[in-house]
């Protein structure tokens, strides 16, 4: 397995990161970014083996893999320009946040001897760029595989046992339709109410007196504003219901407060904490 080359499209944190974890293990590793300073601060690094700031046949069609850390748009589009150079027989994943507007688009549009597995590796940071790159981010993260029927055991099997390789803790496999209502919830909904509260007040001095509970909450809040837009985007019906569900339980809470409903506040905090432990256990 070793032997297989594997190409990084689009060389920021993710993208570096999996170039850093996967050189560490031993692979061949290659990076195509349009910005000559990542590929340049990579190869010094030793990160990457080789890299390109163009997109060159002579060198794609090399790559045995070749892993997406593109946004989704500009994912389906390059599939569009340059597919014809890739290797006869290559396996094709991501690491892109939504599914349902990425799979089937690129299975559609690709050709019939390469193979495109949707992944999402559930890690991150709040800063960008290869230069905050790390293996360790992936250390005991979550991994999700998006196999639809047009992907064969074996490349799903490789999929997978590249994220264990890789040291994800937990990796399973989800429909893209699934996937994108989970990740809706757990991650999209999540980054909807740190930025909301990150704009509900400008108070200058705020910083000046909060505590670690309204930093844990907005941690997420310093945000990649242009990717995060498209993920909301693509993913709008389903993030919609959720915030939708959301406000909703939030009245009820208000409710409760406004009306000095000792027992419904209680209630909701012990199932909160309930659910919370659950999460705790699943670590």
């Amino acid at each position: 397995m070793k032997d297989k080359k594997i190409l990084i499209v689009g060389l920021g944190l993710i993208g570096g990161s999996y170039a850093d974890s996967l050189t560490h293990l031993g692979y061949e590793v290659g990076a195509i970014d349009t910005d000559a300073k990542s590929i340049e601060f990579a190869l010094k690094k030793g990160i990457i083996a080789h890299g390109k700031t163009i997109v060159e046949k002579d060198y794609v069609e090399k790559f045995d893999v070749i892993i997406f850390a593109l946004y989704p748009k500009t994912f389906v589009q390059w599939i569009k320009d340059y597919q014809s150079y890739i290797k006869q027989g290559a396996i094709l994943t991501d690491v892109t946040g939504v599914k349902q507007a990425v799979v089937y688009d690129v299975q559609n549009t690709l050709r019939s001897d390469l193979q495109f597995i949707g992944a999402h590796p559930m890690a991150g940071k709040e800063s960008s760029g290869v230069q905050n790159a790390s293996r360790e981010v992936f250390y005991g993260a979550n991994y999700i595989v998006t196999a639809t029927d047009k992907n064969s055991q074996e490349a799903i099997d490789f999929c997978k046992d590249l994220a264990k390789q890789m040291g994800f803790g937990r990796v399973s496999e989800l429909s893209p339709e699934r996937h994108d209502e989970i990740i809706g919830f757990l991650s999209q909904l999540a980054h909807c109410l740190a930025i909301s509260l990150m704009c509900c007040d400008d108070s200058d001095d705020l910083a000046s007196f909060t505590g670690d509970s309204f930093r844990d909450l907005t941690r997420i809040a310093k945000i990649n504003d242009k990717m995060w837009a498209e993920l909301f985007s693509l993913n709008k019906d389903t993030l919609v219901k959720q915030i939708d569900k959301f406000s909703t339980t939030l009245d009820t809470l208000r409710a409760y407060i406004a009306n000095g409903d000792i027992d419904g506040m209680r209630q909701m905090m012990k199932k909160s904490t309930q659910n919370r432990i659950k999460f705790d256990k699943n670590k």
